[in-house]
């Protein structure tokens, strides 16, 4: 089974370790980050979605045109736009790109966060929401003749799109959240479901729940899983945990406390409660970094050397998961460490186990 590695399409070099060192929006290092994931033998990077951060469909355009072979997650939250003029944006966007476009629909996780822009609903009625829009969105890549639609949040008429996407029949869906609602909707939409980094035991629960989910919706095939980690590497172990405490001090001084608020998603409190059991799980999973900042989002790493991690990150393979999503505090700086050292690793490994199957599986096919 193939593995696939997202990084981070940052449009500026601050992380939860340092201020960034201009504006919110610079062209120069969005490239640079890009080409340094492209150089390295990463599949595809986020540009992630925030209320006050610059437009991520914008800036994906501008990567897409720039890079040859790069493809693009775009982050969007369905309270922001109509899914009818949404599908023909991100159709324009596939085309811009080349086919190199995935869509990751965010419901949204923080009430206060989601009426900076106008959304009122409850967070089960945005869920609702969400699956309504996916469902429009991926109507209106594959109709090439006018429909109504009327349902619970969305009402139009005679409706048809004049772009579609270059992949056929659609651009991949990708998902997240650990709420029932959350697993509901994407169970029954995702082509892909987002995790975030947790023990072992955690995620295989994790995954059957999509997969329940998923048979639940009628669905005969399940969504592939994609976990998100922060990695921590270094030439040696002694050196990698140097680095880790450093990085956690770092955050604990730019956030001035050890997180300071309750979360209102289930992921985030997940792996707070997570945090409060231990410090370290299974080979290289650290929890401090997502205690320092309140379970935000991608805040577990894994810590080691090279060869740790990519032993870790194979563990997670071995239960389902085959889209890997890593993002270092030092944005540029890890995105190529780690694909000089850790990715390499674990494709090879992958690669190895294949052949042997396939071996393994050739005396029964010619002998059937």
């Amino acid at each position: 089974m193939p593995v696939e590695f997202l990084g981070i399409a940052a449009t500026n070099d601050g992380s939860e370790t340092t201020a960034r060192s201009g504006a919110a929006f610079d062209p120069g290092y969005t490239l640079r980050l890009a080409r340094a994931h492209e150089d390295h033998g990463w599949d595809r990077v986020l540009f992630a979605y925030g209320s006050g951060s610059p437009d991520p469909a914008t800036a994906a355009a501008f990567l897409a045109a720039r890079m040859e072979r790069l493809n693009i997650l775009l982050a969007h939250r369905p309270n922001v736009s109509y899914p009818t003029f949404a599908a023909r944006s991100f159709a324009t966007l596939d085309q811009i790109s080349g086919g190199r476009l995935t869509v990751h629909f965010i419901t949204g996780g923080n009430d206060h966060e989601q009426r900076r822009e106008g959304d009122t609903l409850t967070k089960d009625q945005r869920y609702s929401r969400t699956r309504e829009y996916i469902q429009i969105v991926k109507k209106i890549w594959t109709s090439h003749e006018p429909f109504d639609h009327e349902g619970e949040h969305y009402t139009f008429h005679d409706y048809v799109s004049d772009v579609f996407p270059v992949q056929q029949p659609r651009p991949g869906v990708s998902f997240g959240g650990s709420s029932a609602a959350a697993l509901a909707a994407g169970g029954a939409e995702a082509d892909i479901y987002c995790l975030w980094g947790e023990p072992l035991a955690e995620t295989a629960q994790q995954i059957e729940a999509v997969r329940q989910a998923a048979a639940a919706a009628g669905r005969r095939e399940v969504p592939r899983i994609q976990v998100a980690f922060r990695p921590i590497i270094a030439p040696t172990e002694e050196l990698a945990w140097e680095k880790a405490y450093r990085t956690v001090g770092a955050i604990r001084q730019r956030r001035g406390g050890d997180g300071g608020f309750a979360p209102e998603n289930t992921g985030s409190q997940r792996l707070l409660a997570i945090a409060e059991r231990g410090e370290r799980y299974d080979r290289a999973l650290w929890t401090p970094t997502a205690a320092a900042t309140g379970g935000a989002g991608n805040s577990n790493a894994l810590v080691g050397t090279p060869e740790t991690v990519a032993a870790a990150l194979l563990d997670y393979y071995d239960l389902g998961v085959d889209i890997i999503s890593a993002r270092g505090y030092d944005l540029l700086g890890d995105a190529i460490d780690f694909g000089r050292h850790v990715i390499p690793l674990v494709r090879e490994e992958v690669a190895r186990r294949d052949a042997e199957l396939a071996a393994r599986r050739a005396p029964a096919a010619a002998a059937g």
